[in-house]
């Protein structure tokens, strides 16, 4: 249920999720993939039951929900090695800066910018301009 593009299914997928890991439930592997990136937010547990509250990034505020799809749209980059190369690039940021997490965070960064402009542009993602923005990294 995650892969929908209505926001309200998302978060509630991903409380939902969050809230089976604390009753120590069964979880299915997507949710399992979920619960290992909250655990690594505890900044996020709080808010993760939150589903209607809104996020102002203009006023400095991250998005929760969108962070841990960030991470979630990354792993599955890493899982199948797309865009190619991917797993290397990662590898070398990881190498470069000494933490897999913070690695994370700064391929994200141009994966939100590519989405950014994709956006605002009302265009195709350009995925040229990632793999020159990941290059930049490392």
């Amino acid at each position: 249920m995650l892969y929908t593009q209505d926001r309200s299914e998302q978060r509630k997928f991903l409380a939902n999720a969050w809230q089976k890991f604390l009753d120590k439930k069964i979880l299915d592997p997507l949710e399992t993939q979920l619960t290992q990136v909250i655990k690594i937010h505890p900044e996020y547990h709080s808010l993760i039951k939150n589903i209607e509250s809104d996020y102002f990034p203009e006023q400095g505020e991250v998005n929760p929900f969108l962070h841990i799809n960030l991470h979630l749209s990354l792993r599955e980059q890493l899982s199948i090695n797309q865009p190619p190369g991917i797993k290397e690039t990662y590898q070398k940021i990881v190498n470069k800066v000494g933490d897999p997490h913070k690695a994370e965070h700064q391929i994200m960064n141009c994966i939100a910018e590519m989405i950014f402009s994709s956006q605002k542009n009302n265009s195709p993602m350009n995925h040229q301009a990632y793999v020159k923005c990941l290059k930049s990294i490392n």
